[in-house]
């Protein structure tokens, strides 16, 4: 019986997966995007910490400029 129980649930399983895998309809459009690109590391002029955010640095330095670093690929 049990046998029976567990046979029928693969079998409800693979016809699932087989349904997820079926494509109905014509191509979407834009369907997968690729990543936006990430804004480059603001950093501090005076102690070189990264800054997050519009605030300026504790340190009392300025507001930051770009780091020249490439941002991560992802």
């Amino acid at each position: 019986m049990l046998t029976k129980v567990v046979a029928l649930f693969l079998v409800a399983i693979a016809v699932l997966a087989m349904f997820g895998r079926l494509r109905v309809g014509p191509p979407r459009i834009g369907r997968r995007r690729p990543p936006e690109r990430l804004s480059r590391a603001r950093l501090c002029t005076s102690c070189n910490r990264l800054l997050v955010g519009s605030e300026p640095c504790s340190c009392g330095g300025s507001r930051g400029q770009d780091s020249g670093r490439d941002p991560p690929q992802g």
